[in-house]
């Protein structure tokens, strides 16, 4: 089956294999986006040597420690063909045996070597970073190597590798992060694996799994996207009902304290300063508490952003996974429940008050799509979020896009997921008028704002209807 999209990752792990040099590449992104998919068709019959460390934790909640993870890679080392030996004691043994079994196996071509969730195996205390360094830089970075690194702790790959500043600063030759799919890789995604939906329910797909592949890859062509979700979330042995968990604790060392903090940033859709945080789980705010916020940025669960018109000294943490966002609010806690329960509440007020919100959040995930819809793709901006508190005197007002241009424009983006054409009304009309007024006050005199619909099927025309300066619609979010 062909790989979908990816083609520029693709394309440059070609030219690096070509290359003449030792290379050095590290591959980061969320769980499950498809990593290790990616070097597998890229470098398809060219990988000399791989291995995947062990996870953190086994089946039944145990450490998996540096024994263990010398004993896996010890196995590796056998299956690539190695001769029997005794299992290295530290990782500088074991990166001896690997140098010299890829010695005795080479034949003037290129060795490619792929570790696949690299974090993992740097188990406490166990000297897997020194060693690791004197394989590249002692002997993989003088031979024909081409060393493909891949992990889901974004932030070990980024504080470790590509930002070290010990004996692999400036080392790696290459660096990828890899991204979930767009709304346009999804309907060629479900193309390709016979899946029957259309726009309206693949933008829901999207909201629900994010643009994962791996999440994508469970739904059945011959059910429908309600039927899919109970299949997937809701059922006795579905097998994305205990994800929320798996995905953290597969990715980071301390998974507990990083679950809390995304519960409590999953209570308020435009998220938290550090202090709420910190006051709302009842943590210290102190170096390890940066350390786990700025895990959750590097793996993409959570945006640090600054409102409109607040200080950048005072910034927002919200979370922005679609997953963690859909399972927070339906899955969790729904044990023993309706197996069907999706199908029966797919028509509720509660889902459509969902669909809404998560809608929003999609096309802040294709900001790129939207300004090339409104043709300023070329225009620098900054997009942000906007709450103001209303008062005695004004009634309070929230607005979750702003672009704000360098050409003295600032489009106020109003969302709309709606199953036909959306009508402005009277009422709605009024709220309009009043946001626009209110963020005038806060724009200097050589701004004007630009009132924007993105929604699914366009503008119904009405007296009203006349306040938007121009209309997007989904179909206009499934461009490249």
């Amino acid at each position: 089956m062909n790989i979908i999209g990816r083609k520029k990752e693709i394309d440059k792990l070609k030219k690096l294999y070509a290359s003449r040099k030792a290379e050095f590449v590290a591959i980061y992104g969320r769980r499950r986006v498809g990593k290790t998919f990616l070097v597998d068709e890229a470098l398809k019959g060219k990988v000399t040597f791989r291995h995947a460390g062990l996870s953190p934790v086994d089946k039944d909640g145990k450490a998996n420690n540096v024994k263990k993870q010398l004993q896996h890679f010890y196995q590796s080392l056998l299956l690539h063909g190695m001769k029997k030996r005794h299992c290295p004691k530290n990782w500088l043994e074991a990166f001896f045996m690997l140098e010299m079994h890829l010695q005795s196996i080479d034949n003037g071509k290129r060795q490619v070597v792929f570790l696949d969730e690299l974090p993992w195996m740097d188990t406490p205390r166990s000297g897997f970073m020194t060693a690791f360094e004197s394989f590249w830089n002692s002997w993989a970075c003088h031979r024909n190597v081409m060393l493909v690194v891949c992990g889901s702790a974004n932030s070990w790959i980024l504080d470790k590798l590509i930002n070290n500043h010990g004996g692999l600063y400036g080392r790696t030759t290459c660096q990828m992060k890899l991204i979930p799919f767009t709304l346009s890789e999804c309907e060629q995604f479900y193309k390709s694996h016979d899946v029957r939906m259309s726009r309206y329910d693949i933008v829901q797909a999207n909201m629900m799994l994010g643009g994962i592949p791996f999440y994508m890859n469970y739904l059945a062509p011959e059910y429908s996207l309600p039927q899919n979700i109970n299949a997937m979330f809701f059922e006795n042995d579905a097998p994305l009902k205990d994800e929320f968990v798996r995905l953290f604790e597969s990715v980071f060392t301390s998974p507990e304290e990083l679950i809390r903090i995304v519960r409590f940033l999953a209570t308020k859709r435009c998220g938290f300063t550090r202090e709420e945080i910190a006051k709302g789980i009842n943590v210290n705010d102190n170096g390890d508490w940066s350390k786990q916020l700025n895990a959750l940025i590097a793996s993409d669960f959570v945006d640090k952003y600054v409102p409109f018109g607040e200080s950048k000294r005072n910034p927002h943490y919200k979370l922005i996974d679609p997953f963690c966002l859909f399972y927070l609010r339906f899955v969790e806690g729904q044990s023993g429940m309706d197996p069907e329960f999706w199908m029966h509440i797919v028509r509720s007020q509660s889902i459509n008050n969902w669909r809404g919100l998560a809608f929003e959040d999609l096309c802040l995930r294709h900001i790129k799509q939207i300004k090339r819809a409104l043709q300023i793709g070329n225009v620098d901006s900054t997009q942000s979020a906007w709450a103001v508190t209303g008062d005695d005197e004004k009634e309070g007002t929230q607005i979750d896009l702003l672009i704000q241009r360098e050409d003295n424009v600032v489009n106020l983006c109003e969302m709309k997921f709606y199953g036909e054409e959306f009508s402005v009304g009277k009422n709605y009309h009024k709220k309009l008028i009043n946001r626009a007024n209110r963020l005038l006050e806060r724009l200097s005199r050589k701004e004007v704002v630009h009132p924007i619909l993105v929604t699914t099927y366009g503008l119904k025309r009405n007296e009203y209807s006349g306040y938007f300066v121009d209309t997007v619609t989904f179909n206009e979010l499934f461009n490249q």
